[in-house]
């Protein structure tokens, strides 16, 4: 559990502002996967989103950046508002604290093209932060990707909705201290169950 233990996991995700999205289960016969009565509707979802930026640690939530960035062509997350938003700002002072404490630390991220850049890695080299290995394709069995869920969760059961971008955002943040350190654990004790997992499966569908 050791290694485990000393691996900050990172991610972005989107929250959007009417997320009703949640895991649906329908009980049916094999023969009536398209029946009216055994299929839920979609509905368009609200243009309204907010990116954020969030890393996790055994018994530790790490920071929470809502990402700042114009959209459109050229306007999205690239290396250098990575590395300012992100790295600079948020991850850096976290590493020192962690290091600190735990001893040597790795850093985990996808293989986002902002993540792999050349300017992206020197980053991490002049800094001398360790990367934990993340293949090029692969299942996302990070633990945070549960802890998303776990964030949206929270937010989709305010009594009072947020309704517009700078509501969304408070709630954000609000639902990230309102998460539950014993939540972030269990997902990141899990950890050598999802890896087995999805050796046994050869890459292929697991329960994860």
């Amino acid at each position: 559990m050791a290694e485990w233990r000393k691996v900050i996991w990172s991610d972005e995700c989107y929250i959007w502002l009417d997320d009703n999205r949640s895991r649906i289960f329908v009980t049916r016969r094999a023969d009536e996967e398209y029946l009216e009565e055994c299929v839920v509707q979609v509905f368009k979802q609200a243009s309204v989103c907010v990116m954020i930026w969030g890393c996790i640690m055994e018994g530790r939530k790490g920071p929470l950046v809502v990402l700042e960035y114009p959209g459109g062509r050229g306007g999205g997350m690239n290396t250098k508002r990575y590395r300012e938003q992100v790295l600079d700002a948020a991850l850096k002072p976290f590493y020192q604290e962690m290091t600190k404490a735990r001893g040597r630390v790795h850093f985990q991220q996808d293989g986002a093209s902002c993540h792999t850049s050349k300017a992206t890695k020197k980053w991490f080299e002049d800094n001398h932060i360790p990367l934990f290995y993340h293949p090029a394709n692969s299942p996302d069995l990070s633990p945070i990707e549960p802890v998303w869920n776990e964030l949206k969760k929270i937010i989709r059961n305010l009594e009072h909705r947020p309704t517009s971008t700078d509501g969304l955002i408070t709630a954000i943040h609000a639902a990230w201290e309102e998460l539950s350190i014993d939540d972030v654990n269990k997902h990141v004790h899990g950890m050598p169950e999802r890896v087995e997992a999805i050796l046994k499966a050869r890459g292929g569908h697991t329960r994860f």
